[in-house]
This record gives C-alpha cells, structure tokens and sequence, in this order.
C-alpha cells in the first residue's frame, strides 16, 4: 500500500476525527491498495503518555567523528571540508566535527565500528606478542 496524502489535525479531511479524538490525535492517512483498488483512511492517535528521559548523546558536538564518503561524491566531500573536516588516508575516512554535521546528510555516513587508534596501537603491539607471526 501506497500512502499518498499525510494530514494533520484540524486541515480538511480531518474535523470529523479531531471532534472524536481531539488533542489524541495525531494526523489522518490516506492510503492505497492498486492490487484491491482500495482507498484506506487511518488515524494515529495517542494512546499512552509517559515521562521519558533522552539518552545522552552518542558524540560530543567537539569530537571528530568518522565519515566514510565514497570516491565520486564530490559534493559531500566539498561540505566535510567546509565543515573543518581532515582526509585521514591510512583510515581512509573523513574525521569531522560531529556538531558541524549534526542533522545533515553527513550525519548518516558515520562510522560506527571504527576502533580508536590507541585500540589499533595495541592490536598490532599484541599481534607480534604472538609466536610464530
């Protein structure tokens, strides 16, 4: 199903359900089945409230974080650069300012499973611990 109209409360297409649910309601949709060519109306409502606590944030606006961008994509290697962003060559990554990218579209190209390099210093100190290696 396709949905191809989003409403929030009080436009048109809406009034019959805000006089039902009210302040509950969050937005009506219009979906659509091609296959059974049906036309389906739903309503998000809310129906729990509870007091929530955000978990901290994963990076520190100062800290640098990863970015892996492809070779052609010229246009976000212009924007990691203009957000103070430096090409690590041996990681072959971007390493950027997480709150110069936050909530772009750099944001989604982070790294995660990048270990840190003292983790990388010591991987290889224990690898020639190893006999025969």
């Amino acid at each position: 199903m396709k949905t191809r109209l989003k409403l929030k409360p009080g436009q048109k297409g809406t009034m019959k359900h805000l006089a039902e649910y009210g302040d509950l309601l969050v937005c009506v949709r219009y979906r659509y089945d091609a296959e059974r060519r049906k036309r389906f109306k739903t309503v998000e409502i809310i129906v729990d409230e509870k007091e929530w606590t955000p978990p901290p944030p994963r990076f520190a606006d100062n800290a640098r974080v990863p970015v892996r961008i492809a070779f052609p994509e010229e246009e976000l290697k212009v924007k990691a650069k203009a957000a103070g962003g430096r090409w690590d060559p041996k990681a072959k990554l971007w390493f950027v300012p997480f709150g110069k990218i936050k909530g772009g579209i750099l944001e989604r190209h982070i790294v995660l499973d990048v270990p840190p390099k003292s983790a990388e210093k010591r991987k290889a100190s224990n690898i020639k611990d190893v006999p025969g290696i």
